[in-house]
């Protein structure tokens, strides 16, 4: 379907327009449009009650999946994003370099020791039901994930080392077992303990989407979610930093990327990321979209599972016993040829990967020289398997030690295009060297599934690394597999490795700087070398979005940077609808029309605020992702 004109796109935004103002003054209230979100009417009340109040919304386009809206729970990449918009932290990172900047804290200090760490928490913020924002809330929400096992699934590594947390007047003083280079990187949504205090008994099954709109303290707040349809956030007008440029944040879901590109250039959605190259090429010059490129701060790797085993060594699941021998795993390395996937799945827009953490982050990204690199060899991978005793049989393929043909599971997630294109290629190299292989495709949820089970042997996998790259670290560790055969844990692999482990608390407890990037280049290069997860390439973040709807946002980090996957909420925080500049007070206000006879100043006026139907009425929004922990897609 063709771009609109300017024309034709005057017309429908003056026809939505005048269907608005037949609405009563009561259905155009606040109130109003949360009820409608809140009690599922009809999306064509939605659209109308948004337009005749004249708010300003902006859609996103998702195929991402939400495991769980409890900060407490939520591991995947989206619903994470979502709880930076909804809940401060305690500190946030800097939108141009990520440093640590005040957040629900305006202060901290330590004790000569470090042990002790007191954060000042800042005056007269409220909660979206008006009650105070207080040092209670956040020392409650820490010593519950002390506590409870379960309020600790998501971010428990932060309050693992906490001996005590308590209240001083306006302080939250916590006492560490030890030091802890994380203590301005606590990447914890502080709730209110008012609100959650009722869902202790039963934290491991709330989901936070019992009732809207949830009671938060982010710039905005949730009023509405549908499964695989709809999220909904609207502007907290009180947020301290400001309210957001728009008035509505809505998540609409596709099945796919296609789709979603489709709506962008339709103008059914404003703002799309996660795109293939072939998408973002597709987007380039398109009249109204601004496409974006930036280095990604995700890494794409293939994890290997060495035998799944829970915290004390029982072993469960189906892995192929084969892949416990570090020859083999290495072997495989050296069959994957990295810089094709980069040239022909990314298209160029990445680079070959190495270490854990990705280059965006110089200080602790580590590369492998060329001595040590996996680089492609299938010569080499055909003498190691031969060495570790996979013999060649007349048909080239390789016999397991249990006297059955070596074939390797290959599992991959739907809403990651690069799942399937990659293990055409990984099965074809496999074969090369005479293993077998077999891939499955399922959505985010089966894959979740299957690797807590540990019913696969290679899985695809992708992870967001924060700018303290503590989180994706600790999830290697021994005491990140799960309790028991089949319960959800935060890893993927089920590495246990004691040599890893006492590194991982060397650069925990290491302050200096320096000397903690060093630490963590080392655990990179025991990942790598000893092949428990090939790290194939780090993609580009392609995204793009509506020019004649977002006048500007925020980049993280500047200039550079992307616009989703933040570490924070700059981009949707600081979006201002096309057409309105920033008053002093820092308002946002329309900006001043051309003093001529054209319609151009109408167009751009009343293009903010209309509301197209999407899905033949399924969900109505006004014309207008989050990680691929944390947070992992």
């Amino acid at each position: 379907m063709p771009t609109p004109t300017p024309r034709r796109r005057l017309l429908a935004l003056t026809a939505a327009l005048a269907g608005a103002a037949a609405l009563s003054a009561p259905a155009a209230s606040a109130a109003g449009r949360a009820d409608a979100v809140r009690t599922g009417a009809p999306s064509s009340y939605i659209q109308q009650a948004h337009a005749a109040a004249g708010d300003k919304t902006l859609t996103v386009a998702t195929n991402g999946s939400i495991d769980s809206l409890s900060p407490f729970l939520a591991q995947r990449a989206l619903p994470t994003a979502v709880h930076r918009l909804m809940y401060d932290f305690l500190t946030n990172y800097d939108p141009k370099d990520d440093h640590a900047v005040d957040a629900l804290a305006t202060k901290w200090t330590t004790s000569p020791d470090k042990l002790t760490w007191t954060f000042t928490i800042r005056d007269g913020m409220k909660w979206s039901d008006g009650q105070p924002v207080t040092a209670d809330d956040v020392a409650w929400t820490y010593n519950l994930m002390m506590t409870n096992d379960d309020a600790a699934t998501a971010n428990g590594n932060f309050v693992a080392n906490f001996a005590k947390v308590a209240v001083d007047g306006n302080n939250v003083v916590i006492t560490l077992k030890q030091a802890q280079s994380t203590m301005l990187a606590l990447d914890i949504p502080v709730v209110p303990k008012h609100v959650w205090e009722s869902h202790v008994a039963d934290i491991g099954k709330f989901n936070n989407d019992a009732q809207f709109p949830v009671v938060g303290d982010g710039p905005f707040i949730l009023t509405g979610y549908q499964k695989d349809q709809y999220l909904t956030l609207d502007a907290n007008p009180n947020y301290w930093r400001g309210k957001p440029g728009f008035d509505h944040l809505v998540f609409k879901f596709y099945k796919d990327a296609d789709a979603e590109v489709e709506a962008l250039k339709k103008g059914e959605v404003d703002f799309v990321y996660g795109l293939t190259p072939a998408q973002y090429d597709s987007l380039k010059g398109q009249s109204n979209i601004t496409t974006n490129k930036a280095p990604g701060k995700r890494f794409y790797a293939l994890a290997v599972n060495p035998g799944a085993t829970t915290k004390d060594g029982q072993a469960f699941g189906d892995g192929n016993p084969a892949l416990q021998d570090q020859q083999v795993r290495q072997a495989l390395m050296y069959a994957i040829d990295t810089k094709t996937l980069v040239s022909k799945t990314l298209g160029g827009y990445g680079t070959v990967g190495g270490g854990y953490i990705p280059p965006i982050f110089g200080t602790y990204h580590w590369d492998p020289d060329s001595a040590s690199a996996y680089s492609y060899n299938p010569d080499k991978a055909n003498q190691m398997l031969d060495a570790a005793g996979y013999k060649k049989g007349s048909d080239g393929m390789r016999t397991g030690k249990d006297g059955k043909p070596l074939s390797f599971r290959i599992l991959g997630e739907t809403n990651r295009p690069d799942d399937t294109q990659n293990a055409a290629y990984l099965t074809e190299w496999l074969k090369a060297v005479g293993i077998g292989a077999t891939t499955t495709i399922v959505d985010q949820g089966k894959l979740g599934d299957t690797e807590t089970a540990g019913t696969f042997d290679l899985a695809f996998d992708s992870w967001t690394v924060n700018p303290d790259p503590d989180y994706v670290l600790s999830i290697q560790q021994c005491d990140m597999r799960p309790k028991a055969a089949g319960k959800s844990f935060a890893g993927d692999d089920f590495i246990c490795d004691k040599d890893y482990d006492a590194l991982y608390q060397k650069q925990i407890t290491e302050y200096d700087p320096a000397a903690r990037a060093d630490d963590v280049k080392q655990m990179e290069q025991k990942l790598y070398s000893d092949a428990y997860i090939n790290v194939l390439y780090y993609a580009n973040a392609l995204e793009a979005y509506r020019s004649d709807v977002i006048g500007s946002w925020d980049k993280q980090p500047q200039p550079e940077g992307a616009y989703w996957g933040q570490d924070g909420y700059w981009a949707f925080w600081s979006a201002k609808p096309a057409g309105t500049t920033t008053a002093a007070d820092g308002s946002t206000v329309p900006a001043a029309k051309k003093s001529d006879s054209s319609n151009t100043g109408l167009v751009i006026g009343i293009v903010a605020v209309v509301i197209v139907v999407l899905g033949g009425g399924a969900f109505l929004l006004r014309k207008r992702r989050s990680t691929t922990a944390e947070e992992r897609e």
